[in-house]
């Protein structure tokens, strides 16, 4: 689990930088022919790897339920966010994974309650599963995350 943790570390060092080198407007825009804007697909990924790793568990999640409902599968973006919260999010990117890196080696995670996906069909039996998912969840979510800024930086 080494490497998909790793991997998950990039991903959200990538994401960290998008949100240091684009503008409070910029991660707010919703391009036409988008349904949604950076920021939310970054909580996105924030809120939904705690949701298949911590509450699929039976763990208390590192988020807000507010974090949780702006941010989960089928929401989508209620208009501007604040830098405060653009702040927030950025701040936790790194350390929950760190957390679920440490408590993954703790093995706090012993009951997993299965869960479908519905991107892929997919039925999530237990953590190492969801955690090879969520590596694939957030690769989907940062390729998003491109199109939206080729898309922001074309229209300028």
């Amino acid at each position: 689990m080494d490497f998909t943790f790793q991997v998950l570390n990039n991903t959200r060092s990538i994401l960290k930088q998008i949100i240091e080198n684009n503008t409070l407007e910029d991660l707010n825009k919703v391009p036409q022919g988008f349904n949604n804007n950076i920021i939310w697909n970054i909580g996105h990924v924030l809120v939904s790897e705690q949701l298949l790793a911590y509450k699929l568990s039976g763990l208390d999640t590192s988020l807000t339920d507010e974090m949780i409902n702006t941010y989960r599968k089928d929401s989508k973006p209620k208009g501007n966010i604040s830098q405060t919260e653009i702040d927030e999010i950025k701040s936790l990117l790194l350390p929950t994974i760190e957390k679920t890196k440490k408590d993954y080696n703790d093995t706090i995670f012993k009951n997993y309650n299965a869960y479908t996906v519905s991107t892929t069909g997919n039925t999530l039996n237990n953590i190492d599963e969801a955690l090879q998912f969520i590596v694939i969840h957030e690769g989907l979510h940062y390729g998003y995350v491109l199109a939206l800024l080729k898309a922001i930086k074309n229209s300028k």
